[in-house]
C-alpha cells in the first residue's frame, strides 16, 4: 500500500513537468477516479470476512464468485462516475482549455477503475485468506509497471514521441491490469483454490446482496471522509494560498502514514476469524486490541521519521518557505491526528470482522458531518491549528464511538470463555 501511494505520485511529477495544462486535466480527473476507486475498494473489503471464514474449498468457492459479481456491479458504477468527468467539468464551470486537454483521457481511467475492482476482488478473497504477501507481490507488479511506462509514454523514448495525458492512461490501465493479474494468478495458485474455476459463474443474488450488506457501508463511509476532506480543503484555500498549500500537504502526509493503519487494520480479519467462528468473543477482542497496539507502533514509527527528517522531506513537497513554516508549526498537530485516525480505523476493521460495518457509516456521518459544518466558521476564526483541531477531535470521538460499539457488537457474538471479558 505504501508502494502504490509513492507510485500514485510519479504521474503527478510527469505530467507537471509535461504542462500545467495536461496536469490540470489529470487533476480534474484525478477528483473524480480517487474518491470512485477509494470506494470501490471499501465495498470490496467486505468480501474479507466471509473468505476468512472459510477454509473448505467448497465453501470458499461460491463466496470468490460473489465477490467478483460485486466488483463488476461496484466497478461499473465507478467507472460511469469517471468516464462522466467531462460532463461533470462542464457543469462546473472548469475552462475550456483544461476540458479540451482531456481526450480519451477520462475513458481510459474509467476503464482502470473496473479493472482496478475486479483486482481489489481477488486481493481481499487474499487478505481473507491470510495471504498478504502475495496481495504486495500484485501491488509492487502494479507499482512497478506504472513507474516504468508513465515516464516512458508520457514523454516518449527516444525517437519514438510521447503521448501524454493519454500516455498517463495507458500506463495506469495497464498496471491495473498487472495486477489485477499477478493477484488472480496468486489467487489460482492457492492451495485452498487449486484447480477450480474462479470465474464468476452464475451470480446469486442474495449471497451478493449480503457481501453488499457489508461492504457498501464501508464504501459509503469512504465517500462521507472524502466528502468532508474536500470541505476542510475548501475551508483552508479561504484563508489565503499558502494555507491551503500547508493544509493539502499536511493531508497528504497523513495519508501516507495512516496506510499503515489501514493495513494492519486489514490484516486483523484473518485472525479474528477463527474466533468469531468458536464465537469466543475475548479471542475476537484480543485479535482486534493487538491489530490497534501493532498500527499505534507503525504510525509512530513512521511519524517519528517523519518528524526527524521533516526539512529534507518538506523541501520534496514546497520550496515556499512560509508554506513549510506553517507545515512545521502544524507537525505535531497532525501526527495527533494520526494516531486518532489509526485506532480508530482499527476498531473499524473489527466491525468488518464482526460483519456488522453500519455502526461506522453512523460514526462518520455524525462526527464528520458536525466537522464539515464547523469547518469554515472555525478556520475564519483560528485559522489552519484550528480546522485540525477540530479534525483531530472529530477523529477522537470516532475511535471512542467506533471502540464501545465493537465492544457491544462483538458480545452478541457468544458467552466468553474463562476469564470473562
Amino acid at each position: 500500500m505504501l508502494a502504490s501511494t509513492a507510485g500514485a505520485l510519479v504521474d503527478t511529477a510527469v505530467l507537471g513537468r509535461h504542462a500545467t495544462a495536461t496536469l490540470a486535466a489529470f487533476a480534474l480527473t484525478m477528483a473524480v477516479y480517487t474518491p470512485a476507486t477509494a470506494t470501490v475498494a471499501g465495498a470490496l473489503r467486505g468480501v474479507m470476512p466471509f473468505t476468512a471464514a472459510h477454509d473448505d474449498p467448497d465453501a470458499l468457492l461460491p463466496v470468490v464468485r460473489e465477490g467478483l459479481w460485486l466488483a463488476i456491479a461496484t466497478g461499473l458504477l465507478g467507472a460511469l462516475a469517471v468516464a462522466g468527468v467531462p460532463l461533470i467539468g462542464l457543469a462546473s464551470g472548469v475552462p475550456h482549455r483544461t476540458l479540451s486537454e482531456l481526450g480519451v483521457f477520462p475513458y481510459l481511467m474509467a476503464a482502470a477503475v473496473l479493472v482496478a475492482a475486479m483486482g481489489n476482488a481477488a486481493t481481499s478473497t487474499l487478505v481473507g485468506l491470510g495471504r498478504s504477501r502475495l496481495v504486495m507481490r500484485a501491488g509492487m507488479s502494479g507499482t512497478a509497471a506504472a513507474v516504468v511506462l508513465s515516464p516512458a509514454l508520457v514523454n516518449g523514448v527516444g525517437p519514438l514521441d510521447g503521448l501524454g495525458l493519454p500516455g498517463a492512461g495507458i500506463a495506469m490501465l495497464t498496471a491495473a491490469a498487472i495486477s489485477a493479474a499477478v493477484a488472480y494468478t496468486g489467487l489460482r495458485r492457492c492451495a485452498v483454490l487449486a484447480g477450480r474455476p474462479l470465474g464468476p459463474g452464475t451470480p446469486r443474488v442474495q449471497a451478493v446482496v449480503a457481501l453488499a450488506g457489508v461492504g457498501l457501508p464501508l464504501a459509503a463511509t469512504v465517500l462521507i471522509k472524502f466528502a468532508v476532506l474536500g470541505v476542510l480543503a475548501v475551508a483552508a484555500a479561504r484563508i489565503d494560498p499558502v494555507h491551503a498549500a500547508a493544509h493539502s500537504i499536511s493531508v497528504s502526509l497523513t495519508g501516507l502514514v495512516f496506510t499503515a493503519a489501514v493495513a494492519v487494520g486489514q490484516a486483523t480479519i484473518p485472525l479474528v476469524a477463527p474466533h468469531l467462528k468458536a464465537k469466543d468473543v475475548r479471542g475476537v477482542r484480543a485479535a482486534v486490541r493487538a491489530g490497534a497496539v501493532t498500527a499505534l507502533g507503525a504510525v509512530l514509527l513512521i511519524g517519528g521519521v517523519l518528524a526527524a527528517l521533516r526539512v529534507p522531506v518538506l523541501s520534496l513537497f514546497t520550496h515556499d518557505a512560509a508554506a513549510r513554516d506553517q507545515i512545521l508549526a502544524l507537525l505535531p498537530l497532525v501526527l495527533l491526528v494520526v494516531v486518532t485516525d489509526a485506532l480508530q480505523a482499527v476498531f473499524g476493521f473489527g466491525l468488518v470482522a464482526i460483519r456488522d460495518t453500519v455502526p461506522s457509516l453512523l460514526a462518520f456521518a455524525v462526527c464528520y458531518g458536525l466537522l464539515a459544518l464547523a469547518a469554515v466558521p472555525l478556520t475564519a476564526r483560528g485559522g489552519l491549528t484550528a480546522l485540525w483541531l477540530a479534525l483531530l477531535g472529530a477523529n477522537t470521538l470516532l475511535v471512542v464511538w467506533q471502540a464501545t460499539f465493537f465492544h457491544r457488537r462483538s458480545g452478541r457474538l457468544g458467552v466468553p470463555g474463562p476469564g470473562r471479558d
